[in-house]
C-alpha cells in the first residue's frame, strides 16, 4: 500500500517513518508539511492511505479531506484526542495519538490490510469478452473503449494504468481482479505488474534468466518473467 505522510513537524514524520519501516506492506511515497502541498501530491501520487496530522498551519487535516474527491484511506495521527469523534464522522480508518506506540500502529496496519483484502474480494468478477465495450474514468475524463483496443494493463499499487490509443488513464482497480475477468487466450499475465494483449504483440525476444521481452505495437516494452515465459510457450506453441 502506498502511504503519504502529512505533518507540519519534520521530527514527527521521521518518527512515523521509522515505525512504518517495520511493515513491508507499506510503501512511503512522499511527505508533506501542510494541506496545500498534500492536496497536490494526493492528486499526482494517488496514495492508498494518508497518515494525516489534525492540526497544521493553514488548513486542518479535516479541512483537507473535505476538499478531496476519491479519498484514500485516512489515519489521523495527532496529539489531540478531542477530534476523535469528528474524525470517525468523516470515515477515518483510525485515530492515533502521539506519541504513537508500536503496538497501536500494528493494530492500524492490520485494519488497513484487512480492508484492502475485503475490497479486493468485493470487486466485480463478471467475465469480459474481447469485443465488449468498457467504461474507463480517470478524474474528469471518461472513455468508452473496446476491450480489444486495450494493449496493456500496468499495476500501480491499488490502481491500474490502462493503455489504449494515446491514452494512459489510471483506474482504481486491482490487476488480480482484471486477470480473473479477462479472456486468458487474449490477455496474458506477463508479470506481477503487467497484463498484455497478445494480439498487440509486435516482437518477442529471449531475455535474461530465461525470460522474454515483448514489444507491443504501441511501442511499450514489457518483460515476461521466467515462470510466465514457460507458461506462455506452453500455451501458444504448436
Amino acid at each position: 500500500m502506498k502511504a503519504l505522510l502529512i505533518d507540519d513537524e519534520r521530527l514527527a514524520r521521521q518518527e512515523l517513518k521509522n515505525l512504518l519501516s517495520a511493515y513491508k506492506e507499506i510503501e512511503i511515497i512522499g511527505e508533506c508539511a501542510n494541506a496545500e502541498e498534500a492536496k497536490e501530491k494526493i492528486n499526482t501520487l494517488k496514495p492508498d492511505v494518508l497518515f494525516l496530522d489534525m492540526q497544521m498551519p493553514g488548513k486542518t487535516g479535516l479541512e483537507l479531506i473535505e476538499e478531496i474527491s476519491g479519498l484514500p484511506e485516512v489515519v489521523f495521527v495527532t496529539a489531540y484526542d478531542e477530534f476523535a469523534l469528528r474524525a470517525f464522522e468523516v470515515n477515518a480508518l483510525d485515530y492515533l495519538l502521539k506519541p504513537v506506540s508500536e503496538q497501536r500502529l500494528g493494530e492500524t496496519i492490520k485494519k488497513l490490510l484487512a480492508k484492502e483484502d475485503k475490497d479486493v474480494r468485493k470487486e466485480n468478477t463478471t467475465p469480459f469478452h474481447d469485443d465488449d465495450q468498457v467504461f474507463v474514468k480517470d478524474g474528469e475524463k471518461c472513455w468508452f473503449v473496446k476491450l480489444s483496443n486495450i494493449r496493456l494493463f500496468e499495476s500501480e499499487g491499488n490502481y491500474v494504468r490502462v493503455y489504449f490509443d494515446t491514452n494512459r488513464p489510471l483506474i482504481l482497480r486491482s490487476l488480480n481482479n482484471l486477470d480473473l475477468r479477462l479472456n486468458p487466450k487474449t490477455f496474458f499475465r506477463a508479470s506481477r505488474k503487467h497484463i498484455i494483449n497478445l494480439k498487440w504483440v509486435e516482437t518477442i525476444e529471449t531475455w535474461f534468466n530465461g525470460g522474454l521481452m515483448v514489444k507491443l505495437k504501441g511501442g511499450e516494452q514489457v518483460e515476461i518473467s521466467r515462470r510466465q515465459a514457460v507458461k506462455l510457450k506452453d500455451m501458444m506453441s504448436l
